[in-house]
């Protein structure tokens, strides 16, 4: 049977706001689901995004690790440096050969393009066995031209070639044509990705497949082809068509759902959301209720959480069941506050608030430092919420620049459990911080102390 090369591009999400901790805990997912390839974008921070490839290369030893580069030679440079550790290290080089492409992004004609792609495939493969090169918008490109851009790569070291339709104008027959003709011409495996504007990404990805390409890249949540989608067709069609996957089939759907919950509490587009409870009436905890409990019921909801994570987790929940009963719903947004999160340079010892129409709203906030030292701020504000997140920069001795604000109804009635994101922008990045709590505003507080502390994580 033929083995379709599963890559996943999750972590190249643009304007993705994953915090370090995430796009390991991603990374860790799609190790277990013995992805082929895990993608991630090209180095801009040298000091974050280096540690961050370092960091997985010590965990992921069955999938490739790949890097983005081309446009300088720096960016190769840099790609080779976070590698360097890595057991299956690869170096993409991402290129566009669209007329459009090459003049606004490469500002190149395209004899000057095809000089660019020898010389920097060359450079690649000094500093890395495997390179890949993507050819960017193929699908409109002049033909004429991306058979010589194809070929130069190729000559220059390309181990292999993806053609992407990055505009979505071709229909999967036609794109499937296009594919076949050019794995007809050319002596290394070729990969596909396909954007999904318009639905059909699955269809030509599939139907590439068939015609000759080897490899497809997907992505959860992202505009290209559904990691879940994609692989239920192979895991579905397979034995009819000849073909299958690496992908552990049993794990897709929880692995995909955690990834998705992972993403969608990293960038939610909604100010009040409720949370669905199908499917999960059994899950009913109160205080009395001991870790194994709540460990199991975290299972039943799909996740599969680190020793420590889910000591985090038990934490929270006793912290939320002395208040409440927890079912499925409290216990999902207490798994998102608590687990996959970075070790807290500061903690909530406690808060007061005095707040009312005839005075000023003031809060006094205590923290504690690593576990040790403990600073109390207090500040006035425009309402209790900004109050607390003065007092709260007052302590950690610095301002950073608030990029949003939501509150979300977790569940309904007078004894709603609230959910907060705040999302801090610091050096032009965006972390995003959550909180959970029967009052609002200890959520917010708890969110806004959870984004600074992924900040100073990463800082350092």
């Amino acid at each position: 049977m033929k083995q379709v090369r599963i890559a996943d591009t999750t972590l190249c999400r643009e304007k993705s706001s994953f915090g370090f901790k995430e796009k390991i805990e991603i990374a860790r997912q799609l190790e277990k689901l013995n992805a082929d390839v895990i993608e991630l974008p090209e180095i801009e921070n040298k000091r974050a995004d280096i540690l961050l490839v370092r960091t997985l290369s010590s965990f992921v030893k069955q999938s490739v690790i790949s890097v983005a580069a081309g446009l300088s030679e720096e960016s190769v440079d840099l790609a080779a440096e976070a590698l360097s550790s890595t057991e299956h290290p690869s170096v993409r080089i991402e290129l566009p050969v669209s007329p459009v492409g090459m003049e606004y992004t490469c500002h190149k004609k395209p004899d000057k393009m095809l000089v660019w792609i020898d010389k920097i495939v060359k450079y690649a493969k000094e500093k890395c066995a495997n390179v890949e090169f993507v050819a960017v918008d193929a699908t409109r490109a002049e033909e004429e031209f991306l058979i010589k851009a194809v070929d130069t790569a190729v000559s220059a070291g390309a181990d292999r070639v993806t053609f992407c339709d990055s505009a979505a104008e071709m229909m999967p027959d036609d794109f499937a044509g296009f594919i076949k003709k050019q794995c007809d011409s050319i002596s290394v495996p070729v990969n596909v990705k396909c954007s999904d504007k318009n639905g059909l990404a699955a269809a030509e990805s599939i139907l590439a497949v068939r015609c000759g390409a080897e490899g497809v890249k997907t992505s959860v949540g992202a505009d290209t082809v559904s990691l879940e989608t994609f692989t239920s067709i192979i895991k579905n069609f397979g034995q009819k068509y000849d073909l299958t996957s690496s992908i552990r089939y049993t794990q897709l759907n929880r692995i995909v759902n955690q990834i998705r919950w992972i993403a969608d509490n990293s960038k939610n587009e909604k100010t009040v959301v409720t949370v669905s409870n199908e499917g999960f009436e059994s899950i009913h905890l109160d205080k009395n209720d001991d870790r194994a409990a709540v460990a199991s019921a975290v299972m039943q909801l799909g996740y599969d959480l680190s020793e420590e994570d889910e000591a985090k987790v038990y934490e929270e929940f006793l912290r939320v069941a002395a208040k409440k009963n927890v079912g499925a719903k409290e216990l999902d947004a207490i798994v998102a506050s608590a687990a996959l999160q970075v070790p807290a340079t500061y903690k909530l010892i406690s808060y007061v608030i005095n707040n009312g129409n005839i005075i000023t709203a003031s809060a006094h906030i205590t923290l504690q430092k690593n576990g040790k030292d403990i600073a109390e701020g207090i500040e006035i504000g425009d309402g209790p919420i900004d109050a607390s997140f003065i007092a709260i920069d007052k302590i950690i001795g610095h301002h950073y620049e608030l990029d949003d604000f939501q509150i979300q109804a977790v569940t309904e009635g007078k004894e709603a459990m609230g959910s907060a994101i705040v999302k801090l922008r610091c050096n032009g990045k965006v972390y995003s911080g959550n909180g959970i709590s029967t009052d609002i505003i200890g959520a917010s507080i708890r969110a806004y102390l959870n984004a600074v502390n992924k900040i100073l994580y990463e800082e350092g």
